[in-house]
């Protein structure tokens, strides 16, 4: 069973992957995808997680992107899903898909190595 927080952080992270996609027109953000939100059982703060397409110069370009926008996404967060309080947004870059890939990339370079010893 879901408690609240769970489902104040699934609808943000609906609300804010809309938002990017449609509402915001910042050139700073690039090809985005928000990975999770986790909110604080008090539903004042709230990580969302994220991945971006790109090089170290577009991370961090998105980086700044996001934390201009953050007053926005809290309003809109605040009222569109009516909360009392919006939660205090904090964006947290998601290395979860590099370190998968890092790690596919050395069980191939293992399997690799295994192949030329026979």
């Amino acid at each position: 069973m879901f408690n609240r927080s769970e489902k104040v952080a699934e609808a943000i992270h609906e609300l804010v992957s809309g938002l990017i996609v449609k509402g915001m027109k910042d050139p700073r953000i690039g090809f985005i995808t928000i990975t999770g939100v986790k909110v604080t059982d008090d539903i004042r703060q709230a990580t969302i997680y994220y991945t971006v397409m790109g090089d170290d110069e577009a991370r961090a370009s998105t980086a700044r992107g996001l934390a201009s926008a953050t007053g926005f996404l809290r309003r809109e967060i605040g009222k569109q899903l009516r909360l009392k309080f919006a939660p205090e947004l904090h964006f947290k870059y998601d290395q979860s898909i590099e370190y998968g890939n890092r790690i596919d990339q050395l069980l191939k370079d293992i399997e690799t190595e295994k192949g030329s010893d026979d």
